[in-house]
């Protein structure tokens, strides 16, 4: 991530971290497709766990600035309040789900 003029890192998007979640996730769930044939495999079971790390982290950024996404976030001390369920909901959203 880039740095505001203060030093502290800037937070992409809602839409790119959404994009970058959606990456994350697909690359996750491809990788456990192959590892299911070969269980073996050194560089496969490392990619996964990047992914998966990288994963967390985008959740919890995301969370931190635009409230959780899963129920592994929705419990983070930086949570003040009940207020994730103050967004709007996916259907309430100008132009439908995305």
């Amino acid at each position: 991530m880039s740095q505001n003029p203060s030093g502290t890192p800037k937070c992409p998007s809602k839409e790119k971290l959404l994009q970058m979640l959606d990456e994350h996730s697909f690359a996750i769930n491809d990788i456990l497709l192959y590892l299911d044939t070969h269980p073996h495999c050194e560089k496969g079971m490392e990619f996964y766990r990047k992914n998966i790390k990288k994963r967390k982290e985008l959740l919890v950024t995301y969370a931190q600035h635009y409230g959780p996404l899963t129920i592994d976030t929705a419990d983070d001390c930086t949570s003040r309040s009940w207020e994730w369920v103050m967004q709007p909901w996916p259907w309430e959203n100008k132009g439908g789900c995305r």
